[in-house]
């Protein structure tokens, strides 16, 4: 189960949620259904579609999509990174918001971790994995 977070000041619930090199802090609190991340809506911070799908699957999953607002937070990483991260962190506090949602937003993996991050490069290669080139002579 994960853990309740709430603030102590004003009761938001808290998430955090990580992917790749990415990190999203979201708030959750009773509104209106407005999404703000790094002080923008969630069209102007993630243009594309599927990025912006990625972020609302889960309060359409959980039908709160028009009963609380989202303020999130997200540094490093990528665009991809960055949604998938806000995805696992709007899971994780809307579980702390109500228990009761634990159970469906676990079952179809939303607050599972992607685990995949970049390979550091090693000592003598070119990369991760790549060697240098075989020459025969």
């Amino acid at each position: 189960m994960v853990a309740v977070k709430k603030d102590k000041i004003n009761g938001d619930a808290l998430g955090t949620g990580r992917r790749k090199s990415s990190v999203a802090r979201v708030r959750v609190r009773e509104g209106s259904g407005k999404i703000t991340i790094n002080g923008r809506t969630l069209e102007e911070f993630f243009p594309t579609v599927q990025h912006q799908t990625a972020v609302r699957q889960t309060l359409e999953h959980v039908e709160q999509a028009s009963s609380v607002d989202v303020i999130a937070r997200v540094t490093g990483g990528g665009i991809t990174g960055q949604a998938g991260a806000v995805r696992m962190a709007l899971a994780r506090a809307l579980v702390s918001h109500n228990e009761e949602h634990f159970q469906p937003l676990r079952d179809d993996g939303f607050l599972t971790r992607d685990s995949r991050m970049k390979e550091r490069k090693k000592p003598g290669l070119h990369g991760a994995r790549r060697g240098t080139q075989f020459s025969k002579r």
